[in-house]
């Protein structure tokens, strides 16, 4: 029996949790290829083909590997992607071959038809942290007071009605000054930044009510099996409102935790509804014993709590891609034998139906 290809979307300066799963997929009678990002295009060849009724798809890098016949594909991480094509391409160039890079790396593995943990689109999709708190909410979380505007009178009366604030970009990101990356934390809203708000008709901002915190959480979902832990954040004074502002300096404080059922199973009903197999989640734990969702991260990092747990996260994660345990229901492209299977047993109308009472 032909051992299952998993293919991974990574870059050469991850850490170590792509090598550890890929050796517990090797012990699990897998193989992987491992699709460093950062070395496509300039070192890396991807050729997708259509000729005479078959798709060819082909990865060279130090050896050719035929992605037609991928098993599953563990979309880790796209950093870096173009490596240094701006140091060998014109600037009037650059824009629109990055562009051309992406839209190929990511249309390729959009189309492979086969389980994806997780699908790009199912990432962009998670973008919204609008509707994560919607969901989460009509899953039965609770989620703090929210108001996401570039309006200032708006945020006024919004930080008017709840007290104190944090505020928090939706995206990402790091800004350059003087050579300097300068990583955007969560930050409490002060006396200053009221005067300040006019600024934000030009870029609008999440802002939420503080939680005072007894424990922050982050729960790894991997498929049925949920991987609960939590710090004290309050510490450290740099942490307080972000962890992650001190996070090297609390990296060995964190601790299982015994998250209480009824909070799993409804980050169980979360993941359902987006079809998710991975899933980091942070909560809080208030002083009075009341869970919050903040946000749940279909790429979030887990490294350092996999050491706590003896690497049974990337374990799961292994088996979850070689399909040796639960996966949530997710859909791939049809091939041509699931095609075939299909026609064969739709005996109805091709004809699109209607639900009664018109188009819906």
């Amino acid at each position: 029996m032909a051992r299952k290809k998993v293919l991974i979307i990574t870059h050469t300066r991850d850490n170590d949790c792509v090598s550890n799963v890929i050796d517990h997929i090797n012990a699990l009678g897998g193989d992987a290829i491992r699709f460093n990002v950062d070395r496509y295009p300039t070192a890396i060849d991807l050729t997708s083909c259509y000729a005479n009724g078959k798709w060819q798809i082909i990865l060279k890098d130090e050896e050719s590997h035929s992605l037609t016949d991928i098993a599953s594909v563990w979309y880790r991480r796209s950093h870096h992607i173009g490596g240094n094509v701006k140091e060998l391409l014109a600037e009037a160039y650059y824009a629109a071959a990055t562009g051309e890079i992406k839209r190929t790396l990511y249309g390729m593995v959009e189309a492979l038809p086969c389980f994806q943990m997780e699908r790009y689109s199912t990432y962009r999709r998670l973008d919204s942290k609008e509707e994560q708190l919607k969901v989460a909410a009509s899953c039965g979380l609770q989620i703090p007071a929210t108001c996401i505007s570039n309006s200032p009178e708006e945020v006024k009366n919004f930080i008017n009605n709840n007290g104190e604030v944090i505020t928090k970009m939706q995206s990402s990101f790091s800004i350059r000054q003087e050579g300097i990356e300068q990583v955007v934390f969560t930050n409490q809203v002060s006396e200053a930044d009221l005067d300040q708000l006019d600024t934000l008709q030009y870029c609008p901002m999440m802002f939420q009510q503080k939680l005072e915190k007894q424990l922050e959480l982050r729960v790894t979902i991997v498929g049925n099996q949920c991987f609960a832990f939590s710090v004290n954040s309050q510490q450290t004074i740099d942490a307080q409102i972000d962890w992650r502002r001190d996070g090297l300096k609390l990296i060995n404080a964190w601790q299982p935790y015994p998250l209480p059922p009824e909070i799993e199973r409804r980050l169980s009903a979360l993941m359902d509804y987006y079809k998710l197999n991975y899933g980091a989640v942070d909560l809080i734990l208030t002083p009075d014993n009341q869970y919050y969702f903040l946000e749940i991260n279909p790429a979030g990092e887990y490294f350092w709590l996999d050491k706590l747990c003896e690497h049974a996260i990337s374990k799961q994660i292994a088996a979850v891609l070689l399909g040796h345990t639960f996966r949530r229901n997710v859909s791939p492209i049809p091939n041509n034998r699931r095609c075939k299977a299909m026609n064969q047993n739709d005996q109805s109308s091709h004809l699109p139906v209607l639900h009664k009472g018109g188009n819906r």
